[in-house]
């Protein structure tokens, strides 16, 4: 019992281990609702049951950061929740990407579900891998995070200079490569990632990839891309792991349960990915400018980060208003 204790009240990255082993029974508690009771059978999944489904994950969220708050103190209940915000806004950037995605490899709905799901699992994974080696090296090279700023700033600028630009899935050049080194089916298989079928040449069966590995191949190395902009947004606010981390988490959790609401309403979000820029813009500059006007408080980035989002949302459904999408597209 003795030895339980002291373990569970090891220090793992500024955090005691208990308190990490809470956040991860939550997200396997999470993850095994929605996948064992709520998404057992392939189905499409409809714009009001997205919409309720992100809603219960807004709310775990959000009662996840009252539990910091008790546990760790207002200071990291505030940078957790700025996190949040600002890694839940940008992902929904990666959305227009998935959507795309499903579309170029003609994913039906019903079989998208299963493969955003993986696509969580392996954001996890990969997620926890860069912050654990970001927040090491910002430890150790404080000069870190003037360039990460920079960067920043340098993406915002991009972005909004882009904003009007879809990416192009044909020509991505690691698509070409997945192609040349993945036996491919041309069709799907159902919600299948890889088949057994007769090799062409010798007739034995071998194993082949499907186009719903590939779609999930390319969403995971899409939001790979997505996290170089992202971490950098949600270390300004905090250096803490813990915090980047489970803010991280929650945020891409929400948005993937939302994803089936928004992607039926991208047509009504046109303008969002100026008010991403800014955003960026926003916390690039504010830790280029620390040395000269000092540390911006979280609650400030929370509140302009959540204005910034709420006039490009504002602005977008005004500009819209009236807009015709055909029934059922992506």
């Amino acid at each position: 019992m003795e030895v339980l204790t002291r373990f569970l009240d090891t220090d793992l990255l500024g955090t005691a281990a208990w308190i990490w082993l809470s956040f991860g029974g939550t997200v396997t508690l999470l993850l095994a609702f929605d996948l064992g009771l709520l998404h057992r059978s392939q189905r499409d999944i409809g714009v009001r049951e997205s919409l309720f489904l992100s809603a219960g994950y807004v709310g775990v969220a959000i009662g996840f950061g009252a539990w910091i708050w008790a546990w760790l103190g207002p200071h990291s209940a505030s940078a957790y929740l700025a996190g949040w915000l600002i890694e839940k806004s940008l992902s929904m950037d990666n959305v227009f990407v998935i959507a795309l995605a499903f579309s170029f490899f003609g994913v039906p709905r019903q079989y998208q579900h299963r493969a955003l799901f993986w696509g969580v699992v392996g954001v996890i994974v990969l997620r926890g891998i860069l912050i654990a080696v970001g927040a090491s090296l910002i430890s150790r090279f404080d000069w870190l995070l003037t360039v990460f700023g920079a960067v920043l700033l340098f993406t915002g600028i991009r972005m909004w200079m882009a904003a009007d630009q879809a990416p192009d899935i044909a020509g991505s050049r690691f698509l070409a490569w997945l192609r040349s080194r993945l036996r491919l089916t041309d069709r799907l298989h159902g919600s299948a990632f890889l088949v057994r079928l007769p090799h062409p040449s010798t007739g034995r069966p071998v194993v082949w990839a499907t186009p719903l590995l590939l779609a999930l191949i390319l969403i995971e190395f899409f939001d790979l891309l997505f996290a170089f902009d992202s971490l950098p947004a949600v270390f300004a606010v905090s250096s803490d792991p813990f915090v980047v981390y489970t803010s991280n988490i929650f945020a891409v959790l929400g948005v993937r349960a939302l994803y089936f609401a928004l992607a039926a309403m991208i047509h009504r979000f046109t303008y969002l990915k100026y008010a991403l820029a800014l955003v960026l813009g926003f916390i690039g500059s504010k830790i280029l400018l620390a040395g000269f006007v000092g540390e911006i408080p979280a609650a400030v980035s929370l509140t302009v980060t959540f204005g910034l989002l709420l006039g490009g949302v504002l602005v977008s459904l005004r500009k819209t208003q009236g807009k015709v999408v055909v029934p059922g597209a992506i």
